[in-house]
């Protein structure tokens, strides 16, 4: 059972998308796991015959626990072993009260040690409306645990948008601001490698608003990617979390994040970062504004923008030093 999240301790085994004794070939969907977060289509590892399959549909399994084996030619089957599905663990007063109250422990995420469902966690279960899906649930979770854990501090700037507008209205039509932010970013992390989490690989997280939540898709390699093709990467990634196709790709390996507000009219707002993340940059909307330029006053499209960093990770002067490479590519972009 893969692990598709920092978080992650479980996975719920959806279905299988190929049979024991069939051949599958690496990088081929092999199954389909239910998180916290979502649905995500999970590729083989190898290539190979499927075999000793030992999980069923419906299961949930620890993160790590063998499934099923690929054996390549000449290889036999390993000798099977139970797999280690997982019971959330429940007080007797909380199991007594779920019962009274009609609520399934399977849905009820724990708040107490090592994840045992409390009294007040059935309540709040209880409680929760049509909004409380497990998606909102997992956002709700995941930035309460990074804001309670990351020492955050904020960078703000405003920048000038002229060439950004520019540039959108002389490009294709299918590459947007947030595509051109993009580019911009990656390019500044990689002059910034503390900006990036130290990883080798620039992989952009990408807000999405869905009905019941917020997802952060991850496009891999943005550095190496000109802006059409990261407006095809993002619309690809952002079609598959609105259709529930997910790939474990999208759900892994992010390395900083990005929010950005602007088309609902938000002028300015700071982000909570991304478990294991250093950043995310929060982009508000683009408008004409008065700005002093050569000691007059001129009205030119400029944007605001903020940083949230995590200070264990990064200092405020290395922040101001990531933030004015990026203004400097957004304000001259090199093409």
């Amino acid at each position: 059972m893969p692990a598709l999240g920092l978080a992650q301790e479980t996975g719920k085994l959806v279905r299988w998308l190929k049979r024991d004794g069939e051949h599958v070939e690496k990088g081929e969907p092999l199954m389909e796991v239910e998180t916290d977060k979502a649905t995500v289509e999970v590729e083989s590892p190898a290539s190979g015959t499927l075999t000793a399959i030992t999980a069923a549909e419906g299961d949930d399994i620890k993160v790590g626990h063998s499934i099923a084996t690929i054996l390549g030619p000449g290889e036999t089957a390993p000798a099977p072993r139970a797999v280690s599905t997982v019971r959330a663990p429940a007080s007797p007063k909380a199991r007594r009260l779920a019962e009274a109250r009609g609520v399934d422990l399977a849905k009820v995420t724990g708040s107490g040690p090592a994840g045992a469902i409390l009294e007040e966690d059935i309540l709040q279960a209880g409680e929760s409306g049509p909004s409380e899906s497990p998606l909102w649930r997992a956002m709700s979770d995941n930035v309460t645990r990074s804001w309670k854990q990351a020492p955050h501090f904020f960078v703000f700037r405003e920048v000038d948008a002229s060439a950004l507008v520019e540039d959108r209205r002389q490009g294709p039509n299918h590459v947007t601001y947030t595509d051109l932010l993009l580019r911009s970013v990656a390019a500044a992390l990689v002059k910034h490698p503390r900006m990036n989490s130290e990883a080798k690989d620039v992989n952009i997280g990408v807000a999405v608003a869905v009905p019941d939540g917020l997802f952060v898709p991850v496009i891999h390699g943005v550095d190496g990617l000109s802006v059409e093709d990261i407006a095809t990467r993002r619309h690809e990634v952002v079609e598959r979390v609105r259709g529930g196709r997910l790939r474990s790709a999208d759900v892994t390996g992010g390395t900083f994040t990005v929010s950005n507000l602007g088309m609902y009219g938000v002028d300015l707002f700071t982000a909570i970062l991304t478990e294991g993340q250093a950043g995310i940059l929060a982009v508000g909307r683009i408008a004409d504004r008065v700005v002093a330029q050569k000691g007059a006053a001129v009205v030119r499209p400029t944007m605001l923008v903020s940083l949230s960093c995590d200070h264990r990770r990064v200092d405020g002067a290395r922040a101001a030093e990531f933030m004015q490479t990026l203004v400097g590519l957004i304000e001259q972009p090199a093409g």
